[in-house]
This record gives C-alpha cells, sequence and structure tokens, in this order.
C-alpha cells in the first residue's frame, strides 16, 4: 500500500500550518498529512484547488491542468512535464483548457477527472483503482450543499499531445511511478 492510500491523502498534502478537517489526532508521518478517511484526503485536496482558482484568477493567471501542477508538483521536487503529460492523458483533459472554479458546481466532472487522474500518479495507481465515491464525498465536504452529481467518463484512447500507441497503452495500464 502506498504511502498516500495508507495516509487517507491521495494528493500528497504536505504537513503545513494549515489544521484541516478530518485530520487524525496523532500524526506519525514526518512529512505528509494523515486523514481519518480518504473523503478527508480528498476534501482537503478540493480546498486547496479552490484556493489555487481565487489565487491564479485573483492574479490573471489561467487555471488550468498546466498552471495547477506546477505549482502543485513543481520541478524542484518532481518532473512537472511528466507529471502534466501523464495527468493529460489519463484524464482526457487539454492542459490549457480553462477549468471551473472548484466550489461553483460548474462542470465539476473535469475537476473529477483531473483529481483522479493525479490520484493515479501521487498514489502509482491504477485509473480504475481510483475511489471515485470518496472524490466526490470530499467534495460534499468541502463544499457542503453542493453535491456533485457529476459521472465520470473512462478514459480516452484520444490525447491532446502526441504519444505513440505503445505509450498510450504503457500510461493507461499505469500501476507504479514509471517516471519519477
Amino acid at each position: 500500500m502506498t504511502r498516500g492510500i495508507r495516509n487517507n491523502n491521495p494528493l500528497n498534502i504536505r504537513h503545513s500550518a494549515d489544521q484541516w478537517q478530518g485530520a487524525r489526532a496523532q500524526q506519525t508521518d514526518p512529512s505528509f498529512v494523515q486523514f481519518e478517511s480518504m473523503a478527508y484526503g480528498y476534501r482537503a485536496a478540493w480546498k486547496v484547488l479552490e484556493t489555487y482558482w481565487n489565487h491564479f484568477t485573483g492574479h490573471g493567471l489561467a487555471f488550468n491542468v498546466r498552471t495547477i501542477i506546477s505549482r502543485w508538483a513543481p520541478p524542484t521536487e518532481n518532473d512537472t512535464e511528466n507529471y502534466i503529460r501523464t495527468v493529460l492523458l489519463i484524464s482526457g483533459l487539454g492542459g490549457m483548457e480553462n477549468l471551473p472554479q472548484p466550489s461553483r458546481k460548474v462542470d465539476e466532472e473535469r475537476l473529477i477527472r483531473l483529481i483522479g487522474a493525479m490520484t493515479c500518479v501521487e498514489c502509482g495507481i491504477r485509473y480504475k483503482e481510483v475511489d471515485w465515491n470518496a472524490i466526490r464525498k470530499g467534495y460534499e465536504l468541502a463544499f457542503p450543499g453542493k453535491r456533485s452529481y457529476a459521472r465520470t467518463k473512462p478514459v480516452s484512447q484520444e490525447s491532446t499531445i502526441n504519444l505513440t500507441p505503445d505509450e498510450i497503452e504503457d500510461l493507461l495500464m499505469w500501476d507504479e511511478y514509471r517516471y519519477w
């Protein structure tokens, strides 16, 4: 079991001054927050995305996969370009496609696919192993009264980036960190 799954922190949110709702009382991981349930881990991810949206749009920046991942997984700590490339392939989203504000419940299905793809990268799991119910429950915890009813579409074989059929198949069958 990977660290993110074990910690109920599927997007590997690091310790900070933030007092996360649903964080375990006893934090034994020195780097990453441990949550009571996967839904609370996803709640934190939704809250971070909302913060990004407010910051990016407040500074005239786009809120898209490229800007989100560049902040979430900066090049000083990650192979950011491979992270972006993998998330684009898994989610079927476009890198420069503007995404909706998380709390507005407008076309949140794209954000659900983004969070699912980020979970694959962060936890080294397959797309079909993502806990979609926990992502939706996390949304409900993050934004009470704004239930998410979107149905997540299966990952597309088509991509907005140029990959060979073998590279696409390899990423779709992804079950470990291959690029880190």
